[in-house]
């Protein structure tokens, strides 16, 4: 006889089924999109806070009003439904009002990562197809550095000070009351809302496609899983332009009625004072963000707070019993999604080091699967039969999602891009069973024998240092300008007591290399993009296709006892590349060392 569940198996599976139960009664009406159900909350709960920040609070009904002044102001643009608009702003709540209002009469709207500049942040303006471009006054110039590298330059509307034409200034002037649609300008689920950028696993970043309907899903999962109601206060200090800082975070605590405090940015000093100051509940990290917390020094006091939850990605298992202890978190929800993926995991459990379990009646759909690698480059390797080898229990290999055919299965659709041919890029084809799809995530997993999944490693041509994606070909591709370099390599190497993977360039290079002015082309970079290791040689490790040996390199590291190679490392002190001597690699190794 089967041995009873336990008070804990009872509470995991009361989770799952409540977030089933409330992704399928959201998703049940085409119309219910987070702009309705914004407006909806704001029937509700009226003057009740939903957004606060250092420089504005805005009750449910201010951001209903809010929203429906961006969406008249689309209206009054005549942009039309589909109609790409992009956003460069800095968190705070104005952002989540523009893109709720935009979005509520069929805009799309492309979130831009507010560190690009130049050619990086043309490149994302022109693959979403951006016919228009609202610009926070202080990112003006950071616009302006981009405009000669657009091959379709977008209008631009500034909000505050840095051009003519100021939207802020616009809307200010609009009616505030409730809107009366006409029926071609309601958003359905089906329709595309946001255009989230991620860099994958095949170079340059990528514009993802999210629908409404994925934004109503993921917000109303998250609020089942972690419970959210009205007494809770997310704090969320991650980039709004990531679907977890300004989608999931943001939403899933409004639509269980709860608010959001939004800072600008993380800071490790004023963490605590900030969970505490704002009367925070819960808070949204990533791995990264747990382990600049935990190795904060020993005497920063940590205030007493309220929080009962944390919920993120990313957190390893290195940190996360010392994370959970020092800082008494009663519960860390962790999870595994990825914006253009078409299935997610989570670690109800709260297993230390898993990134989820799936219950047993969610693997009866199949939504997820590993399968086995082979070769250089890590393809998919197929048996006598043509098809795909499943990993056996605790064996590495490639996660892939399974893509819906005519089941009618929403949550097993995969959006795409905006490039068709990076789609297409993504898809496996008979993979267990000839016509079948699959979605490749460019992830390295293992499951164990209970069925906990844990992540091991990203593939492909990108890494994550810093909490961020790098595209590893962008990096590669400016590096090669520098004069007296041929070839150029990029890719992530471990480093004791980090989470991801510190970047390091493989330089070809017959001469000299002059590395002030290497760094000054590197400056035009976001800061977590910028290789933290160079190594220089004549020429590169290639294969017989003349692919770069990435992960040959990686495994060789940067040790300069094991490699004849010149190299050098990025030192925060001295602002510049110095030689990796013995001493220093000591000290990187032993954690002292700042990266």
């Amino acid at each position: 006889m089967a041995p009873a569940p336990s008070m804990a198996d009872k509470t995991t599976s009361q989770s799952w089924m409540r977030a089933l139960e409330a992704v399928a009664a959201a998703t049940r009406d085409a119309s219910m999109t987070l702009p309705a159900i914004i407006a909806e909350l704001a029937r509700r709960h009226g003057d009740a806070t939903a957004l606060l920040s250092d420089s504005e609070t805005l009750s449910f009904r201010t951001l209903a009003e809010r929203m429906n002044l961006y969406s008249r102001w689309a209206l009054a643009q005549n942009i039309a439904p589909g109609e790409v608009v992009g956003l460069l702003m800095p968190n705070r709540p104005e952002y989540l009002a523009i893109w709720l209002g935009l979005t509520q009469v069929g805009g799309v709207v492309a979130l831009l990562n507010t560190n690009l500049t130049s050619a990086a942040l043309a490149h994302c303006i022109d693959v979403a197809g951006t016919r228009h471009i609202i610009v926070a006054g202080e990112l003006a110039s950071a616009f302006a550095s981009a405009a000669p590298y657009l091959s379709q330059p977008p209008r631009p509307w500034f909000h505050g000070a840095g051009g003519a034409d100021r939207i802020d200034l616009m809307i200010s002037n609009q009616e505030r009351s409730d809107l009366d649609l006409p029926a071609e300008r309601i958003a359905r689920q089906d329709d595309r809302a946001l255009c989230i950028y991620t860099s994958g696993t095949t170079g340059m970043p990528k514009a993802a496609n999210v629908s409404h309907r994925r934004v109503v899903a993921w917000s109303t999962w998250f609020a089942a899983l972690g419970d959210f109601g009205p007494g809770d206060r997310m704090y969320d200090c991650l980039p709004m332009y990531h679907s977890v800082g300004g989608v999931v975070a943001v939403a899933s605590a409004l639509v269980g009625g709860g608010s959001v405090v939004i800072a600008e940015k993380f800071s490790a000093r004023g963490f605590w004072n900030d969970i505490v100051r704002w009367d925070c509940t819960i808070f949204q990290y990533i791995g990264e963000l747990c382990r600049f917390l935990v190795n904060a020094p020993d005497e920063a006091a940590v205030p007493a707070h309220r929080l009962r939850l944390a919920c993120g990605n990313g957190l390893g298992a290195d940190i996360w019993p010392a994370f959970q202890q020092r800082f008494s978190v009663p519960r860390i929800l962790e999870f595994y999604a990825a914006t253009e993926s078409n299935f997610s995991l989570f670690n109800v459990e709260g297993k230390v080091g898993a990134i989820g379990r799936l219950p047993a009646f969610l693997k009866l759909r199949d939504p997820v699967a590993l399968v086995r690698l082979s070769g250089e480059d890590n393809v998919p390797e197929r048996g006598l039969d043509g098809l795909c080898i499943r990993c056996k229990a605790g064996e590495p290999g490639e996660a892939i999602g399974r893509i819906a055919g005519d089941s009618g299965d929403a949550s097993s659709r995969f959006e795409g891009y905006t490039n068709a041919l990076e789609t297409e890029k993504k898809i496996l084809r008979d993979v267990f069973k000839p016509g079948d799809a699959w979605m490749q995530t460019g992830d390295l997993m293992r499951c164990d024998e209970q069925g906990f999944y844990f992540f091991i490693d990203r593939l492909g041509d990108t890494f994550r240092w810093k909490g961020e994606n790098v595209a590893t070909q962008e990096v590669a591709n400016l590096l090669r300008t520098c004069p007296g370099v041929a070839d150029a390599a990029v890719y992530g190497v471990k480093v004791p007591g980090a989470e991801g993977r510190a970047g390091m360039a493989w330089l070809g290079a017959s001469g000299g290399v002059d590395l002030a002015d290497l760094q000054r082309r590197l400056d035009s970079l976001p800061a977590y993009a910028r290789p933290v290791f160079i190594r220089i040689a004549r020429s590169l490790d290639v294969t017989e296709t003349f692919k770069h040996k990435r992960t040959k390199m990686a495994r060789e590291g940067y040790d300069p006892r094991e490699i004849n190679d010149a190299l050098f490392v990025f030192s925060r002190t001295d602002g510049a590349y110095v030689k990796l001597d013995g001493a220093r690699f000591a000290a990187i190794q032993s954690g002292r060392a700042r990266l």
